[in-house]
């Protein structure tokens, strides 16, 4: 199948002393757009020449170039022009086209695979792939698959349009159907490119991407690397844009009860050893009749979530950088997670919702007990098995923008783990405590946040844990 080829606009191409250089930047996680990778032709022919301006203002297909090369070069030189364009197309420089309709631009940056299908592929009836989806991007239509190493810029609505119709099966003929001037050969390069780009759901679907969802295997591809060019990492993307989230989160509430500070020298001395804790971790979801105390919370969140000390730290390029340092591990030591004890029945404390403060070692109670918060302790309840109602409910929300500052592409992932580690964390303390603990795997944020008063997103929750005493 014939495309209309093009250089991807990143794509610069000199000519300097008897060469042609051909070069674009390399994304890397601080800096966007250095250093840069080149192609250089030395001594090029005046067909080669003329087909690599052309490449770049794309307007021929390879079909055209090669006829180019070959009548101006010679023949050896149109299979040499093969050979170096399949080059340009695997580095990921070369776009596809179907005008009117739509581009498909490659999103990795090596190793980039373009295989278009013969006529006899495209025979038969297909539909889109259940993993593609089209967003608005910058003023663009895009249209996107995890499956695939291109995005397809839509150029006319009638790639919308075509789109549209492919939820259902369709052959070229029946695509091209009442959609003003788009011919069936129109439409079958359109299934050809859609093919190409891994976009159409193939007959039968292999096993292993059966088990994947949609968002599941979106998240996955965008969140680690090899399947897109997106910057990825610390760039810092709001430096200079926004101001950093500060360190500790600002009083929700003037009520505040103060935690007993427990002596980590002595706690040292008597608490069991890490291995015996890991062996004997275990999710427990009954409770003795006599609730977890006030202390023992205290103690608990003073061992896996204080704020140990804040550091400030000079640099010339990201200017003054403030972090902290905590008993669980973070990405940057930026710690975005808040820690939101709902509290059922526990010694010392009055039922309700409260948010721990990480650097005073104390709650400021957001809530008292009523329908709402009842409710969220049934929903952990469900969850957790219906075995006995929870005592103490963890919820861990995260103040997005505070890790989204700094990280691209993985930053919600890094949420995730941060919520693990925070996780294992409470249960190896909870177990050298002869505590219950419990993580769930699911909760609600929107309820949680009409609790709470939280913007769902600036601040939500992503994790629960279950803690009460152990039944005797």
């Amino acid at each position: 199948m014939t495309f209309t080829l093009s250089l991807i606009s990143e794509v610069t191409l000199t000519e300097k002393d008897d060469k042609i250089i051909l070069q674009a930047p390399i994304r890397t996680a601080l800096k966007k757009a250095t250093p840069t990778r080149q192609v250089i032709f030395e001594h090029p022919q005046s067909g080669l020449i003329s087909a690599l301006n052309y490449l770049k203002s794309s307007q021929k297909t390879h079909v055209q170039m090669k006829a180019l090369v070959v009548a101006t070069d010679g023949k050896a030189a149109g299979e040499n022009f093969d050979a170096e364009l399949q080059k340009l197309i695997n580095t990921g420089w070369v776009c596809h086209s179907v005008f009117p309709l739509a581009t498909a631009i490659p999103i990795v940056e090596k190793n980039y695979r373009f295989e278009s299908p013969e006529i006899e592929q495209l025979q038969g009836k297909f539909t889109l792939s259940r993993f593609a989806y089209l967003h608005q991007d910058q003023g663009t239509t895009i249209i996107e698959c995890p499956l695939s190493q291109s995005k397809i810029v839509a150029l006319d609505w009638r790639c919308g349009a075509l789109l549209a119709k492919l939820s259902q099966p369709q052959t070229a003929s029946s695509l091209s159907a009442e959609i003003p001037n788009i011919t069936e050969e129109i439409a079958q390069k359109f299934l050809a490119l859609l093919m190409a780009t891994q976009m159409l759901s193939p007959e039968t679907e292999p096993t292993p991407l059966m088990y994947w969802e949609f968002h599941d295997l979106l998240y996955h591809s965008r969140s680690r690397m090899g399947r897109h060019n997106n910057p990825s990492g610390g760039t810092m993307r709001f430096l200079g844009k926004t101001e950093h989230l500060p360190i500790v989160k600002p009083p929700m509430s003037d009520k505040v009860i103060k935690l007993v500070q427990p002596n980590l020298e002595y706690l040292s001395q008597i608490d069991i050893p890490l291995t015996k804790a890991l062996e004997l971790r275990q999710s427990i979801r009954e409770y003795d009749e006599q609730p977890i105390r006030v202390q023992q919370l205290g103690k608990l969140l003073y061992c896996c979530a204080r704020i140990k000390k804040i550091e400030t730290m000079e640099t010339e390029e990201f200017g003054t950088w403030h972090f902290s340092y905590r008993p669980y591990p973070c990405g940057g030591a930026i710690y975005e997670l808040e820690v939101y004890p709902v509290v059922n029945r526990c010694q010392g404390l009055e039922a309700g919702v409260y948010h721990y403060q990480p650097l005073e070692h104390c709650l400021y109670q957001i809530s008292d007990w009523n329908a709402d918060v009842e409710e969220l302790i049934e929903d952990a309840y469900k969850s957790s098995g219906e075995q006995d109602k929870p005592q103490i409910l963890l919820v861990i929300t995260a103040r997005f923008g505070r890790l989204f500052w700094k990280y691209e592409s993985i930053a919600y992932a890094l949420i995730l783990k941060h919520v693990g580690v925070l996780y294992q964390t409470f249960y190896l303390m909870a177990t050298g405590m002869h505590l219950a603990p419990c993580a769930l795997g699911i909760g609600d944020s929107d309820h949680f946040a009409k609790i709470t008063g939280l913007d769902y997103y600036e601040e939500s929750s992503v994790g629960e844990f279950l803690l009460g005493s152990v039944r005797s």
